[in-house]
């Protein structure tokens, strides 16, 4: 382990107001979203749709990092370029999911466990080998009757902290994410508390695997009300609650916290970063950014819809999000940037 490398790789993941374009969805998901929209669910689009959002022009102005899956990994462009080497040209850092999902935990009702840990070793040695320089593993949290239980959160901790050693040991930068879901009726201080005990763990088990605060990325869920919630915050208190959680639970050596989008729209997603990182009234021990993948993509998708002749126009949108986000890191979002689906390059 290169530990200098390694705390120099996820500061560039947080540096120059810059965030992460997570695109990194299983095939069996990808098919799903191309199904709403009408797009056929194969390999050829799957691999055209994903070279349509890495090639996309000065993304790199706005995106350090991508997340990407498996199969992407190992994809090319039309004329032959690995994709790991555009992403490379384009000024970003590629990344790798290498959780095999969420399953059903064995005498934990409502529960999930993300599986994964057989056989990692090699595979971060075969993604390091590839060109990728961090990893993502995404823990998932549901809140409910009397869930979530104390055996699911420390199972699911344990988890986290082991892959990440394993990604220290093989050189790459964990990125890690204990997802709290938005699903549900619950209330924001409900989600608050939880999140709180969900980082608590997940650093203690960190610090126990002897994980290296410095060479790592927490991805984060903001502190939501549940979407059933009758009660829905202002931007302001979501923000608030968020940063207040944070600075309660996750020590000042890491360098940065990504935040997932989970369900949110691109909207809301870019302003409740935006009054983070504009209402802190002195400077935060870590970076506040991103690592959103539907909230920087669906514009796109939706626009593409498979069709070679909107590439052009749904860059345009992935771009526009892009720089949304990036200016939400500085706090200068503002919902005047949505009036026009496209920005000039600067």
């Amino acid at each position: 382990m290169n530990e200098q490398e390694l705390m120099n790789v996820a500061r560039r993941l947080v540096a120059d107001d810059k965030g992460l374009l997570a695109m990194d969805e299983s095939t069996s998901t990808c098919n799903k979203r191309f199904a709403k929209v009408g797009i056929p669910q194969d390999v050829d689009m799957r691999r055209a749709y994903r070279e349509l959002l890495i090639t996309t022009p000065f993304l790199g102005e706005c995106i350090s990092g991508t997340i990407l899956y498996d199969e992407t990994i190992r994809q090319q462009k039309k004329v032959g370029t690995p994709f790991v080497k555009v992403i490379m040209d384009g000024g970003m850092i590629p990344g790798i999911k290498v959780d095999t999902g969420a399953k059903d935990m064995a005498a934990f009702p409502g529960e999930k466990i993300t599986e994964g840990l057989d056989g990692l070793r090699d595979r971060l040695k075969e993604y390091f080998e590839m060109g990728a320089r961090f990893a993502k593993w995404r823990a998932v949290i549901t809140i409910g009757f009397g869930i979530p239980s104390f055996g699911c959160i420390e199972a699911n901790a344990q988890a986290l902290a082991r892959y990440a050693a394993l990604c220290q040991e093989a050189g790459l930068v964990p990125v890690v994410e204990p997802e709290v879901l938005m699903t549900g009726d619950h209330s924001m201080e409900r989600c608050r508390e939880l999140t709180k005990d969900v980082l608590h763990a997940v650093f203690s088990h960190l610090c126990t695997q002897r994980v290296m605060l410095e060479g790592m990325i927490l991805k984060a869920n903001m502190v939501l009300p549940g979407r059933a919630c009758a009660k829905q915050e202002a931007v302001s208190e979501v923000a608030d609650a968020t940063v207040k959680c944070l600075l309660q639970v996750v020590p000042p050596a890491v360098p940065g916290v990504a935040f997932l989008s989970g369900g949110q729209t691109c909207e809301l997603a870019s302003a409740r970063l935006n009054a983070m990182n504009a209402r802190s009234r002195s400077p935060l021990p870590w970076a506040l950014a991103f690592s959103f993948a539907r909230a920087i993509q669906q514009p796109a998708l939706d626009i593409w819809k498979g069709n070679i002749h909107n590439v052009v126009a749904a860059q345009n949108a992935l771009y526009h999000r892009a720089q949304c986000n990036k200016a939400a890191r500085r706090g200068e979002y503002t919902a005047a940037m949505e009036e026009t689906s496209t920005l000039a390059h600067a």
